[in-house]
């Protein structure tokens, strides 16, 4: 890790973004995982989550895609600083110097695999003792609260909604303030509503307006939708203007049309990119399947509300085409779109007759303004509650 402090920072094409800075760790059962980094930009030190990281080499960190959240770093209960926090500390009659890392078996997440020991004083020049971490991590004991949030990083949002929800609502509160942002903006878009609610209450501001963020655009509308106009309004000032102008324009439309239901980041190309472009687009792990299943044409602008739309392209038909042909050739016939305005159950008969994942919605002009996906429409049309009852195989 002290090779890795101040090497650059980079993007997907190698280009400069900025240096690490340090490295956030948390406990994970009798291990030390690493959440992310935080890196110096333009200024300021950011957080940048691992998940984002595809590369960690002697060179530095390279990321996969080419922008950050350039929100300062605030660090929340349960994370360590490896340099800052962890380097120096004593055990028995040695020091921490540094410590290695390695990816797990799955590649999917990164851990502390050894510690190097070294004395003070003239005789720290003697070259350190290299020892597994096993062998240190009673040092590094951690809490109740931090082994439980280490537990459920790695489960799916609903088993880890049912989890929460047996635990007592302070040890709850605990836990929760230990996960990622990322990792409680998926727990509330499982959450039933009146649980997302109370949980979104408990956060400061800050921490609230940057999970909204992280939210699907439909879903943190839904959600501010269920907030008193004051907290609905604060939140949406904490947040970036980036993020909070497409909630802001959601929000105007009625909660069961299909303006009401459309997120307004589905994957849109111009009409002039390439089948190869459009593979890598909806490639990227984040996007949910349901909209990595088809890509939506249209003239420039790409982003919403965007130029003229030009039609869909389903993933398989990117599949069978080579990749130079661009995107306007491979537009076949392609349902209507529809307007805002439409009623939830028009919707969904619409997603039904067609067969399909998702349904482009435009504006009285022909420019894509959103997309409304068949799970949009589960969510509205079951019962509340109903996830509750779901067996997940």
């Amino acid at each position: 890790m002290s090779r890795l402090v101040r090497l650059p920072l980079t993007d997907d094409d190698g280009e400069a973004l900025g240096r690490v800075h340090d490295i956030v760790l948390a406990p994970s059962g009798d291990k030390l995982r690493v959440l992310g980094i935080v890196a110096n930009i333009q200024r300021r030190n950011i957080f940048v989550n691992i998940a984002r990281i595809a590369d960690i080499d002697a060179t530095g960190v390279r990321l996969t895609g080419g922008t950050v959240n350039l929100r300062s770093f605030h660090r929340r209960p349960g994370e360590q600083l490896a340099v800052a926090d962890l380097f120096d500390t004593k055990i028995d009659d040695q020091y921490l110097t540094d410590l290695a890392i390695a990816p797990g078996p799955d590649r999917a997440y990164w851990f502390v695999v050894r510690a190097a020991l070294g004395r003070h004083g003239p005789l720290r020049r003697r070259a350190p003792e290299v020892v597994p971490w096993e062998r240190v991590a009673s040092h590094f004991s951690s809490t109740p609260a931090m082994d439980q949030a280490a537990e459920l990083r790695d489960l799916h949002p609903t088993d880890v909604v049912a989890r929460l929800q047996a635990l007592p609502p302070a040890r709850r509160q605990e836990v929760v303030a230990l996960l990622a942002d990322e990792q409680v903006a998926d727990l509330l878009e499982e959450m039933p509503e009146e649980e997302a609610v109370r949980l979104i209450e408990t956060l400061d501001l800050e921490r609230a307006a940057h999970i909204l963020e992280e939210m699907e655009p439909d879903d943190a509308v839904d959600l501010l939708a269920d907030l008193p106009e004051n907290e609905r309004a604060a939140l949406l000032q904490e947040m970036r203007p980036e993020e909070s102008v497409p909630l802001r324009r959601l929000l105007a439309y009625d909660e069961n049309t299909a303006g009401g239901l459309m997120t307004s980041e589905p994957v849109v190309l111009a009409h002039t990119a390439t089948v190869a472009e459009a593979l890598a687009s909806i490639r990227v792990r984040e996007i949910p399947a349901e909209l990595a299943a088809q890509v939506f044409v249209t003239q420039p602008p790409t982003s919403t509300p965007t130029g003229r739309f030009v039609g869909v392209v389903s993933f398989q038909r990117l599949l069978r085409e080579q990749p130079s042909t661009t995107l306007q050739e491979c537009v076949g016939d392609t349902p209507d779109p529809v307007g805002p305005d439409l009623p939830l159950r028009a919707v969904a008969e619409r997603l039904a007759s067609y067969d399909l994942l998702a349904v482009p919605v435009c504006d009285h002009a022909g420019r894509l303004v959103g997309a409304v996906t068949v799970d949009d429409v589960l969510d509205h049309v079951l019962p509340e509650g109903w996830r509750r009852g779901a067996v997940r195989r």
